[in-house]
């Protein structure tokens, strides 16, 4: 174990050695009110962390943490457009998407947001009331949205949360999205396409991006086998700062929606690039998502440290990896609708804190982002959550659930709801060899012991709308910038994404032949692919 650089860490890795002494279940007995003490409610998510190795005194080292490593500072000076994005000497403005007034010294950005907001409007109102139509005159009943990253995930994830949430009118709007470069995805969506009724959206900052300017290109002949060049625009919307690339393409200026070097992928969905769901199912709605997020944001930038709802998370996901030696993290969504959260959260989390180098370009003498995994209940009850209850690593865990869902069927959500507490109960207890009844013999009786003392978080949404899902999303984007000021990283940059999109342009200019500076092993393999070809 290496000790991070805090005067308070030595006290808190031996704080953690005596937690380590206790039982979970047992400071339930010693404290009966421990669930209503350790939990925090606010933008409609209520956050129980009772069932963790926490008490007062963790309380207050993590008051000193807090302290000493200046997260909170460094969340205003991310509200305020500080460059903490050093590498590229940028700000990480996310949360200006989102905000309701202009920071001081951002009201030109705030502006600029505000008339991209307007053009969201102003294009989904015109879809959804009929105004735009397609070469034909038909109005637009599909979307495919072409992105990748965080400009697919995070439009994605939202849709299929909000999916069931509001009625389904007979001309609803269905979103389709393809970011991988393997066809065989865009073909079986465009299968099931009609052209004249279609809506594209090409999302790339750059308008060069390999995988999205494939689909795009594939699209566009699509397109034009059902009719005329000039007639492209009525079907082709972009989201990018490269309006010449977007215009050569066929796009027309008013269909360009602005993308800001000051907004990472991760953080994307609250820009223009969260289209979809104000074509899908209004622009209230899209709007509705900003404020829950909005909502959240004032929460983290104004509660105490130890009523912070993201800093309380990620001060445990920290003290349980450097402390208990946790490397993994698992993202358990109780609500069909959010099985796609533990995907977006591994971006949001694994690009931004997978770093090895300190803010000053320092090598980290310590480990820094966990590896995020998850999905969803009760499906995993029956394959991976074997490993949580009875494997030999400490993996922290987060429950998700709803209390009122969007369907009639009571049965299955207080089943639903019963899976969840009771695995989060089962992590907790364990069962020990004296209370295994009906085994069949001593070995079997072994068996079934579970070691029980495996902490957990349960976060409740009341329910399952666009302002939760926002407060939901930006919870998680806090708890990782937290994180990072701990590990005293940058969050913002992601050069291995940027190395591998480098050599991938030099390995698909080595199919032409010019295969000199590569390895032994990748010659190799281009070989049997070039070989292949000529089969």
């Amino acid at each position: 174990m290496t000790n991070l650089p805090y005067a308070v860490w030595p006290e808190l890795v031996q704080h953690a050695e005596n937690l380590k002494t206790k039982q979970l279940k047992a400071l339930f007995l010693t404290n009966p009110d421990r669930a209503n003490r350790y939990s925090i409610e606010t933008a409609g998510i209520y956050l129980d962390y009772s069932k963790n190795f926490f008490d007062d005194k963790t309380e207050s080292l993590l008051i000193k943490l807090a302290s000493e490593s200046g997260v909170f500072s460094l969340a205003q000076q991310m509200f305020e457009g500080v460059a903490l994005n050093n590498s590229e000497q940028r700000p990480a403005l996310h949360t200006l998407l989102r905000a309701k007034s202009a920071p001081p010294g951002l009201e030109d950005s705030f502006a600029q947001v505000s008339q991209s907001l307007a053009r969201v409007k102003g294009i989904s109102d015109a879809v959804r009331n009929g105004q735009w139509r397609g070469f034909s005159g038909k109005t637009i009943k599909q979307v495919l949205h072409l992105g990748i990253g965080g400009s697919y995930l995070g439009p994605k994830m939202v849709d299929e949360a909000l999916a069931s949430s509001r009625p389904k009118p007979e001309d609803d709007f269905v979103c389709h999205y393809v970011a991988n470069v393997d066809a065989h995805h865009l073909d079986e969506v465009l299968s099931q396409l009609d052209p004249a009724e279609t809506l594209i959206i090409v999302v790339s900052k750059s308008f060069n991006t390999l995988e999205t300017m494939a689909n795009a290109h594939s699209t566009r002949l699509w397109l034009l086998n059902a009719m005329p060049q000039a007639d492209l625009n009525s079907h082709l919307v972009a989201v990018s700062s490269n309006i010449p690339a977007a215009t050569d393409f066929g796009i027309s200026v008013d269909n360009i929606l602005p993308m800001w070097d000051w907004v990472g992928g991760r953080y994307s969905v609250w820009s223009a690039v969260g289209i979809p769901i104000a074509i899908r199912y209004g622009f209230d709605v899209f709007q509705q998502l900003l404020d829950g997020a909005s909502e959240m944001d004032q929460h983290f930038l104004h509660a105490e440290p130890q009523y912070n709802m993201p800093f309380v998370m990620a001060f445990l996901s920290v003290f349980y990896q450097h402390c208990f030696g946790s490397e993994t993290h698992a993202v358990l969504t109780y609500d069909h609708r959010l099985r796609y959260l533990p995907d977006h959260l591994q971006q949001v989390d694994m690009e931004s804190n997978g770093k090895s180098r300190d803010i000053d370009g320092n090598a980290l003498p310590y480990h820094s982002g966990a590896v995020i995994w998850g999905g969803e209940g009760t499906n995993g009850q029956h394959a991976f959550h074997q490993l949580l209850h009875q494997g030999t690593r400490t993996t922290g865990v987060d429950f998700i659930m709803t209390l009122r869902p969007d369907h009639q069927h009571q049965d299955h959500h207080d089943k639903l709801i019963a899976s969840c507490l009771s695995q989060s109960q089962a992590l907790m207890q364990g069962r020990q060899l004296e209370e295994i009844t009906g085994a069949a013999n001593e070995l079997q009786q072994k068996h079934k012991i579970m070691p029980g003392n495996r902490p957990s978080n349960t976060l409740v949404l009341e329910h399952l709308d666009a302002q939760h899902t926002g407060a939901l999303i930006a919870l998680y984007e806090h708890k990782v910038f937290c994180q990072a000021a701990v590990w005293h990283i940058n969050p913002f940059d992601q050069w291995g994404v940027e190395l591998g999109k480098e050599l991938g342009d030099r390995i698909l200019n080595a199919l032409n032949g010019n295969t000199e500076n590569l390895d032994g092993s990748t010659r190799a393999l281009l070989n049997r692919y070039a070989a292949s070809q000529k089969r």
